[in-house]
């Protein structure tokens, strides 16, 4: 989430009144995609498709505690197409033996962002949220709808909307939209946000505001077997209530996997298969 920045700031929010109104921006969700097939499934139920790809996305999450990445975060200001402030951060990602996630920062330069400023649950979205992992714990906290099929980039999908059925105090969830691969059963795109933001209201004029940009997450195939997220884009206004609209863009790249460990072993199709022997990659490139 992003939050308009307060205190001092108050100035510059009295200048950003005067800008004139930035060009309305959206997250193309439909990138690379053709027509919806909205025909019936056949040989297998919604319900069987959705357990079998939370099955396999906790693998996913398992393995790629066995990898290091490179994370690098983009996150501009807009005035129309100018950009006046911007928030960079570069990150090599490792994992220590019980799992736990070290960042090492190569890179961060000093911000110059001026109408908004990051939240801790900004830097959550960063780390975990933008990639959107949905495992087996995840099928009880959500709604899926399946509506239709769809060819994205190369791949045959599965198209399904996704959205919490409640909202618990203190959690946050993904809502938008998945596509599964239909052959391998994983992830390999995500379109929506983070949801609940936290807004003003008559009730509450001055909470502080946190505003969650559409985004799209675009997945890899590493080492034939993971697809991995590799590419994340939002490209969105927030409408900050009473302080006008922010148009941000978001850039991360997540790139240089390489495995590290070897503990994890992978199982599809009811067969184990020895994670030190991966098949040969596909040419499979998720970026738009």
């Amino acid at each position: 989430m992003i939050s308009f920045q307060t205190g001092l700031r108050a100035i510059i929010f009295s200048v950003f009144l005067l800008l004139p109104s930035v060009l309305l921006a959206d997250t193309n969700c439909d990138e690379g995609a053709g027509p919806l097939n909205t025909a019936q499934l056949q040989g297998m139920t919604p319900q069987e498709i959705t357990q079998k790809v939370a099955a396999r996305e906790e693998t996913f999450r398992q393995a790629r505690n066995n990898y290091t990445y490179t994370q690098d975060i983009l996150l501009q200001e807009l005035d129309g197409s100018t950009v006046t402030g911007e928030f960079r951060l570069v990150q090599d990602i490792t994992y220590d033996d019980k799992g736990g996630r070290i960042e090492n920062v190569t890179f961060a330069p000093q911000t110059t962002l001026r109408q908004i400023s990051l939240s801790p649950e900004d830097y959550e979205d960063f780390r975990y949220k933008m990639a959107f992992i949905f495992t087996t714990a995840d099928l009880p906290n959500y709604n899926l709808l399946y509506v239709g099929q769809q060819h994205v980039d190369e791949i045959d999908t599965y198209v399904f909307d996704i959205a919490p059925k409640k909202i618990e105090k203190g959690q946050r969830y993904f809502q938008g939209r998945v596509w599964i691969d239909n052959h391998d059963l994983q992830i390999v795109k995500s379109c929506g946000k983070d949801v609940p933001d936290v807004v003003a209201t008559k009730k509450k004029k001055n909470v502080q505001e946190n505003l969650s940009p559409k985004f799209v997450t675009y997945r890899e195939q590493i080492d034939g077997q993971y697809w991995f997220p590799t590419y994340i884009k939002a490209d969105d206004t927030l409408h900050f209530s009473g302080s006008g609209d922010v148009h941000v863009r978001e850039i991360i790249k997540l790139t240089n996997y390489k495995r590290f460990g070897s503990k994890t072993r992978i199982i599809f199709k009811g067969e184990a298969k020895d994670d030190n022997n991966p098949k040969d990659p596909k040419d499979s490139n998720k970026k738009p």
